[in-house]
């Protein structure tokens, strides 16, 4: 499941912005049940509040709450607004964006992107701003039919890279590797699994980093910058964002709910990666 936004494009004369990417990985368990019923009750609006009341089990509610919860918070503390008064709303292709005030963002600039992935118990938010970003966090303990599943949606190419791997956690890797990577960028495009995955291809280092990107034909960004994640042990993440003129080449990976000022983690981008395919 995802949630991210739809950036504006910078104007004439704009300054490139050069804030760094923002991300954060917050377990369930970092903020605790009672809380995250308590914010979602403040926070959410009616729309999440209807969604949060459908699912059937309490675990898959709570990944719910904590993740919205997540970005409400994140968001309030990036553009300066109160998270129960962050208007987010939807594309007609289903992508969640943030609306932004008349009169702008009280702490700055008229663009922001935002992308949430979560899984098993895990949540991942990227934030930036005047460009697009995709993340998404998937657990090494996926089952064999499942991962088998997913290989079926690689190019040829990356299929053999993968069979090219001892079987067992070797093979897993590679295929989670590449899995979050092409969720990461499809949905920085805002469409998620409408883009079919051997449409375009990653050449990746064995010892992990992006060394080559084909996007497809209808990539008009053409240059990306990709981040591969082990931010815990068994737990795999991805982060793409469209690579712009003057950008800060550094990701912030924090971790935990935004409550504290605990310094986050610098992680270097990757030099930008792409051309069609």
């Amino acid at each position: 499941m995802t949630v991210n936004s739809i950036v504006v494009e910078a104007g004439a004369g704009q300054v490139a912005d050069r804030s760094p990417v923002k991300v954060w990985l917050c377990p369930n368990e970092d903020l605790p049940h009672d809380m995250a019923t308590l914010l979602a009750d403040h926070w959410l609006d009616e729309h999440e509040r209807q969604i949060a009341a459908r699912f059937l089990f309490e675990r898959d509610r709570r990944q719910y709450l904590v993740a919205h919860a997540l970005v409400r918070r994140a968001l309030s503390l990036e553009v300066g607004l109160p998270e129960a008064e962050l208007v987010i709303w939807r594309s007609v292709h289903g992508r969640p964006f943030l609306q932004l005030p008349a009169d702008g963002l009280p702490r700055g600039g008229r663009e922001v992107d935002f992308n949430l992935s979560h899984a098993h118990g895990y949540n991942l938010l990227g934030v930036v701003r005047s460009r697009r970003i995709g993340v998404d966090v998937e657990r090494l303990d996926r089952g064999e039919q499942a991962l088998n599943t997913i290989v079926r949606t690689f190019t040829p190419q990356e299929q053999r890279w993968v069979a090219a791997a001892p079987r067992g956690r070797p093979r897993d890797r590679r295929v989670l590797r590449l899995w979050t990577l092409k969720e990461a960028y499809s949905k920085a495009r805002g469409l998620g699994l409408g883009l079919p995955f051997d449409t375009f291809s990653f050449t990746l280092a064995d010892d992990g980093g992006v060394r080559a990107f084909h996007g497809p034909q209808d990539d008009r960004a053409g240059h990306w910058r990709f981040v591969e994640l082990e931010p815990v042990p068994e737990v795999l993440a991805a982060v793409a964002v469209e690579a712009g003129p003057a950008q800060e080449p550094v990701l912030r990976l924090h971790h935990g709910f935004p409550w504290g000022r605990a310094a986050p983690r610098s992680v270097p981008l990757s030099s930008p990666v792409g051309g069609r395919g």
